[in-house]
C-alpha cells in the first residue's frame, strides 16, 4: 500500500517508528508537512498539491495534526477524504476531540465516567460553578491547553476563585472539575487502534506534581487494566468516532473517569513503557480496514 504520513516534523520518535513499521511490513511510507500542503478545491476532482505538482494517489494516510494547526490539518485530511483515500482518523473525529468541552459534553451524553465539570462564561457564576464540582481543591484548565500546560490545581475556594477571574479576565475559555485526590497523581493512558486498547501504560507525575505528563518529567509502566477501564477506554474511542487515540483515565472512588481522550497520541512513551510493536498494530489495522471512500462520519455511539 502507498501511505502517507501528515507531520511537520520527520524526526519525531512518533513519526520515525510509524515509518520503519511501515516500510518493515513492505509499504510505500511517506511523510507530508502538513502545513506545506495546499487544495484543489474543483468539481470531481479535487487534489491535494506540494511543492508545486498534485500528490499521487494514497491508500491511506495517517494524520499527526498537532494542535496549533488543527484547523488547517483538519482542512487537509478532509481534502484527501473527498479524494477517497482512507484515513485512519477522520477529520471530523479530529476536530471533534481538540474540543474539550465538547468531548466532554459528548461522553457525558454516552454515560461514559467523567470528573464531575463546571463551564461558565460570566464571573458571577464562579462560586456556584466551583460549588457544583464538589468545591476545593479542583482542577482548572485551560481549553486550548496541552501536554499539561494551563492545568492549574487550586487548593482552596478562594485559590480557585482568583485563578478562574485571572483567566476570564485574559478572556480564556475554562473547564472548572473535581479533583479526584485518590488518583495520587497518576493516570493511565489507554492506546486505542480499531475497536480495542493494543496497550496501556500508568503514568505517574513527579514528587510534588499533580499532572502525569511525561513531558513533565513522570513516569509510566506497564499497567493491567480491568475489563470496566478498558470497555471505558474503547467507548470513548468510539463516541469520538477515533479509530487510533490515547484514552487518558483516573482512577477514581466511583471508577474510572476520562481526562482526555488525545487523537494523535505519542509513540514513544507506550512503547518503551509496555514493550509492545504499536506502530506495528497501527498498520495491521490498516491494512485490514482501509479501503477507498471508506471515510464516514462516525461516533458519537
Amino acid at each position: 500500500m502507498k501511505i502517507a504520513i501528515l507531520s511537520r516534523n520527520p524526526k519525531l520518535y512518533s513519526t520515525r517508528r510509524l515509518v520503519e513499521a511501515g516500510k518493515a511490513r513492505g509499504h510505500d511510507v511517506d511523510i507530508i508537512n502538513t502545513l506545506w500542503c495546499y487544495m484543489d478545491i474543483t468539481r470531481n476532482r479535487p487534489a491535494v498539491r506540494y511543492k508545486g505538482a498534485e500528490l499521487p494517489h494514497y491508500d491511506a494516510v495517517i494524520p499527526r495534526v498537532g494542535a496549533s494547526v488543527t484547523f488547517y490539518g483538519t482542512a487537509v485530511v478532509r481534502q484527501f477524504e473527498m479524494m477517497g483515500t482512507f484515513s485512519i482518523n477522520e477529520s471530523v473525529a479530529i476536530s471533534r476531540s481538540r474540543d474539550k468541552l465538547r468531548s466532554l459534553q459528548l461522553l457525558s451524553r454516552r454515560n461514559v465516567g467523567l470528573p464531575r465539570t463546571g463551564f461558565a462564561n460570566k464571573s458571577s457564576n464562579i462560586r456556584d460553578v466551583i460549588k457544583t464540582v464538589g468545591g476545593a481543591p479542583v482542577v482548572i484548565k485551560l481549553l486550548e491547553g496541552t501536554q499539561g500546560i494551563g492545568v492549574v490545581l487550586a487548593e482552596t475556594n478562594k485559590a480557585a476563585e482568583s485563578v478562574i477571574e485571572a483567566f476570564m479576565g485574559l478572556k480564556a475559555n475554562i473547564l472548572v472539575q473535581e479533583f479526584i485526590k485518590e488518583a495520587g497523581g497518576a493516570d493511565i493512558r489507554c492506546f486505542v487502534v480499531g475497536n480495542r486498547v493494543v496497550a496501556a501504560m500508568k503514568r505517574q507525575g513527579a514528587e510534588g506534581e499533580f499532572r502525569s505528563n511525561l513531558h513533565r518529567g513522570g513516569s509510566a509502566e506497564l499497567v493491567k487494566l480491568t475489563k470496566e477501564e478498558r470497555e471505558t477506554a474503547v467507548k470513548a474511542a468510539r463516541v469520538m468516532g477515533l479509530n487510533l487515540c490515547g484514552v487518558d483515565i483516573l482512577q477514581s472512588n466511583h471508577g474510572p473517569v476520562v481526562m482526555e481522550v488525545n487523537s494523535t497520541p505519542g509513540l514513544e512513551g507506550i512503547e518503551m513503557a509496555t514493550g509492545k510493536d504499536v506502530g506495528d498494530m497501527i498498520y495491521q489495522f490498516i491494512e485490514k480496514t482501509a479501503k477507498p471512500h471508506r471515510t464516514r462520519t462516525r461516533g458519537k455511539g
